[in-house]
């Protein structure tokens, strides 16, 4: 069995907008953990990003 004999592994995605009356509650669950970890992520940069204004905008003053 060669390397290219494999299926590629699906990478889940979600599209805002996508039409979603053709996927699975456990398709639904999976997708709604992704975009909970992605606005975590969003969360966190944002508070960074604000904490680096912050700084930069004391030590301008």
């Amino acid at each position: 069995m060669s390397l290219f004999d494999e299926e590629p592994k699906r990478k889940i995605a979600h599209e805002i907008g996508q039409e979603l009356s053709l996927l699975s509650v456990g398709e639904l669950d999976e997708r709604i953990g992704i975009l909970r970890a992605e606005i975590t992520r969003l969360e966190e940069e944002r508070a960074r990003k604000g904490d680096s204004k912050t700084a930069a905008e004391a030590l301008f003053r």
